[in-house]
Order: structure tokens, then C-alpha cells, then sequence
């Protein structure tokens, strides 16, 4: 079973790589592992920032009505 999605923690290990990219002690082929889980990490936080947006504007959108 996939591990549900968890904004902080991909938050947190998107810091970790970026510190460590930062410190130039990445060699050829952590850097390529890096930079894919980069991606893959700001695809989902992306999808996680536009879907709670569209929640939130649904539930005050239905406060307009009542």
C-alpha cells in the first residue's frame, strides 16, 4: 500500500537535498538521484498545493450560499 502524501515531510527533504546541493559535496551520480527527486517532490507539492486551494475555495464558496 503507498504511503499517503505528506506536504511537510517532502517540504523538509526538499531542504535536505537543496542544503546539501548547496554545499557542493555532491558527486556526478547523487546529483542526477537529487535532481529527479527534486522533480518528483515538487510535482506532488505542486498537485497537494492546487488541490487544497480548490478544496478551500469550494468549502468558502459554499459559505456564499447559505
Amino acid at each position: 500500500m503507498a504511503e499517503k502524501f505528506n506536504y511537510e515531510k517532502a517540504k523538509t527533504e526538499l531542504e535536505q537535498i537543496l542544503e546539501e546541493l548547496e554545499r557542493g559535496e555532491t558527486g556526478v551520480d547523487t546529483l542526477a538521484r537529487h535532481v529527479k527527486r527534486a522533480a518528483e517532490l515538487i510535482r506532488a507539492c505542486r498537485e497537494k498545493l492546487r488541490s487544497t486551494s480548490q478544496e478551500v475555495e469550494g468549502l468558502l464558496g459554499g459559505l456564499d450560499e447559505e
